[in-house]
């Protein structure tokens, strides 16, 4: 199922398609913080593929559950997650 929520606005003509794969076995959380005006934040099951449209200098942040602290584990640029 496709869900878009707070969407980038429709002014941005520069927005890329980028996956994310969770190939891990763990939940974990994807969030864009580095675009004003603009909240990401999804949870990505294992196994489960994350598409999105975003702008090229977004940053992509990967959260994942370590000795019970939520603990950054992935950081990386959007443009290199192009579809």
């Amino acid at each position: 199922m496709t869900q878009i929520l707070d969407s980038l606005s429709t002014n941005s003509t520069n927005q890329i398609l980028c996956c994310y794969i969770n190939a891990t076995h763990k939940i974990k959380i994807a969030r864009i913080a580095n675009i004003p005006d603009w909240y990401f934040e999804r949870v990505v099951f294992p196994g489960e593929r994350l598409l999105f449209e975003a702008l090229p200098e977004a940053q992509l942040e990967i959260y994942a559950m370590k000795s019970s602290v939520v603990d950054l584990v992935e950081f990386t640029g959007c443009d290199h997650l192009l579809t």
